[in-house]
């Protein structure tokens, strides 16, 4: 019982105090009116937990750069099994493209893991969970260039929906961080596929 005393007795204090500076503010000049309202009116603030996200905001911006990374990991292995087994009279030009390619999904794969670990989640990591996620299916190696070529342009366009998911999620939750990292890889993504389109038009 003389807990629940002392308690109140706080909290009448604290009301007090504050109707008191509240008062007393038509006797204030301006610097110390600034200074008296942040103590005397609190602020409404979002539950902290990583970043100042809450618990759903995380959850919602974490779980749609993982659904990304994991097609990104199987796009990066199809790019790796494309530059090994490519044939044909194009043979050079899309060996080293291919080797471009994963180099460059090599390097937003690990974006995108970091950018994960920074709101303190775990990002996929194995091949199970990412053949589980992705949108984005195997393929096998007795393909021709061309239609290599033409599985990658595929790639290209789930991505960038997922790409524009990520952005939109990251909107909603005022992520700016997450929301201009993406905004690079759509960028470049579309210029991929404006370049891959180019080579297979005749």
């Amino acid at each position: 019982m003389l807990l629940a005393e002392d308690i109140l007795f706080g909290l009448i204090i604290v009301l007090l105090k504050t109707k008191l500076r509240i008062k007393n503010l038509r006797n204030m000049d301006s610097r110390t009116i600034e200074a008296v309202i942040p103590t005397a009116i609190p602020k409404e603030r979002k539950v902290f937990v990583k970043l100042g996200y809450s618990k759903l905001e995380t959850a919602e911006i974490v779980e749609a750069m993982n659904k990304l990374l994991a097609s990104y990991c199987v796009h990066y292995q199809k790019l790796r099994n494309f530059h090994w087994n490519v044939k044909g009279g194009d043979f050079f030009d899309i060996h080293e493209k291919f080797e471009e390619e994963y180099n460059y999904a090599k390097s937003a794969i690990d974006e995108i893991a970091e950018r994960i670990r920074v709101f303190g989640q775990t990002p996929l990591s194995t091949m199970r969970e990412y053949l589980d996620h992705s949108e984005i299916k195997e393929s096998g190696t007795d393909l021709t260039g061309l239609e290599m070529v033409s599985e990658i342009l595929r790639d290209y366009e789930t991505l960038l929906e997922q790409m524009f998911n990520v952005i939109e999620v990251s909107l909603n939750n005022g992520d700016s961080g997450t929301e201009d990292l993406i905004k690079g890889f759509v960028k470049q993504t579309e210029k991929k596929h404006w370049m891959f389109n180019a080579f297979t038009s005749h």
